[in-house]
């Protein structure tokens, strides 16, 4: 019997989220629902061995309530990350209502400096016993992983990707046919056999002009087609893009990711 997985883009926006704080541009002001852009997030739904649905979770937004409440979710079981930065980790505590729903802690999976950062800044979870009141906080399991080390979850075999986020070392994810490359400004030697093959890929395309930490369109566009997957879709995206202007010009095999976006490849 085929098996499938399918990956739901819980957001597709900049660090600062669309529409921005006091801005008043056309993309922030927009009325299509496809310009209103969370932090960028993404949650894996695949089956186990005995054919139960698990949930991973690519990163945890700011907006991870909201996200979870829109898609009716109320389990979890794991998350994976691919950089520490604010607008892809900082709905972390919010984790702490699937221990409650679950009755059992959630695991983390992380480079090993992302898990130190996670321990430094938020504290009252990771050492709880220096916190003044006993209070609802998550209880969370961290696992170190590394580029290219394959990690296993649920039976299905995950392979973190190294990427560069401008100087920052950050990851990807392969899993099956699909490619995760969010914040990403060039891809490493070392990475492109490992994004050959493959049916769906989702891209960082951050806008039209330069940016020293993400790819612009045209060179997201331009790595697309080297890679030539069956499927393209591209994500973190700025204000700068209007959906519906430039959607309809990419070529056939590549569109606009959207918020709550879902996508389906064999396993």
């Amino acid at each position: 019997m085929p098996r499938s997985l399918t990956i739901t883009l819980l957001g597709t926006g900049t660090s600062a989220g669309i529409p921005m704080i006091g801005c008043r541009c056309p993309v922030c002001t927009s009325h299509d629902p496809r310009d209103r852009r969370d932090r960028t997030a993404a949650m894996i739904e695949l089956p186990d061995p005995e054919g139960h649905t698990r949930r991973i979770l690519i990163d945890t937004a700011p907006e991870l309530r909201q996200q979870m409440v829109r898609h009716d979710i109320d389990r979890i079981d794991g998350v994976i990350y691919t950089h520490n930065h604010a607008d892809h980790v900082f709905g972390l505590d919010d984790l702490r209502r699937f221990n409650a729903l679950q009755n059992q802690p959630i695991d983390l999976f992380a480079e090993p400096r992302v898990i130190e950062y996670l321990h430094h800044t938020f504290q009252y979870i990771f050492q709880p016993h220096k916190n003044i009141n006993d209070s609802f906080i998550p209880s969370l399991i961290t696992h170190p992983i590394n580029p290219l080390a394959p990690l296993t979850l649920f039976g299905q075999d995950i392979l973190p990707l190294r990427l560069l986020h401008g100087k920052l070392p950050v990851l990807g994810f392969r899993i099956a046919n699909l490619a995760y490359c969010t914040d990403v400004s060039n891809i490493p030697p070392e990475t492109w056999p490992h994004l050959q093959d493959l049916d769906l890929l989702i891209l960082d395309g951050l806008r039209y002009k330069h940016h020293p930490t993400h790819l612009t369109i045209d060179q997201a566009l331009t790595i697309i087609d080297q890679l030539q997957p069956r499927r393209a879709y591209l994500t973190h995206i700025a204000h700068d893009i209007k959906h519906a202007e430039l959607d309809p010009k990419l070529p056939d095999n590549v569109a606009l990711a959207y918020d709550g976006l879902a996508l389906e490849t064999d396993l």
